[in-house]
């Protein structure tokens, strides 16, 4: 039997079909940068370690390319707009979403996440067309028992209400 590579389309269909946490992280700059992220993980306990995906062909990707710190927001389930404001390109997004104030080490920090990290970069790792960023968390806060905002199929979904199943595209 034959095994033929995955291309783009099929491996994307694939994916679809784990459920991820939505993120949005930021970076400063002038202006700052942000985007949505469903790439986040935890990496390491010992040191603490976390990391993300970004598209080497973002506009966010050159200040995120040189940024000494970074903040991951965890969005909560009605988040679905910043969600959507943080993943919309061609736009101010700061300027779109208006819930925001400068943290630490210049770091812009979003209004109400269920959790938020300050970290500082420590390594990024070219991947295909994507860099793997490696982070290690400074300082956070959560805001107590908040469902997560959950991406499945295409769609933005919490716990308490799944996705509903659709067809691949």
């Amino acid at each position: 039997m034959a095994v033929t590579p995955l291309d783009a389309d099929s491996f994307r269909t694939l994916l679809r079909r784990q459920a991820a946490t939505v993120t949005v992280v930021t970076a400063p700059g002038s202006p700052p940068v942000g985007f949505t992220a469903t790439s986040f993980t935890s990496v390491s306990l010992r040191p603490p370690l976390v990391s993300f995906c970004l598209d080497r062909g973002s506009s966010s990707w050159p200040t995120v390319e040189r940024a000494g710190h970074v903040a991951v927001h965890l969005l909560g389930e009605e988040q679905h707009e910043v969600a959507r404001t943080f993943a919309t390109s061609g736009i101010d997004r700061f300027a779109a979403h208006r819930g925001w104030r400068w943290g630490p080490y210049g770091v812009p920090l979003l209004d109400s996440p269920v959790a938020w990290l300050v970290c500082r970069v420590t390594q990024r790792v070219a991947a295909g067309d994507h860099a793997i960023v490696l982070a290690e968390p400074v300082q956070g806060q959560h805001a107590g028992g908040g469902a997560p905002l959950i991406y499945h199929m295409g769609r933005y979904a919490s716990l308490t209400s799944p996705p509903e199943e659709q067809a691949a595209a």
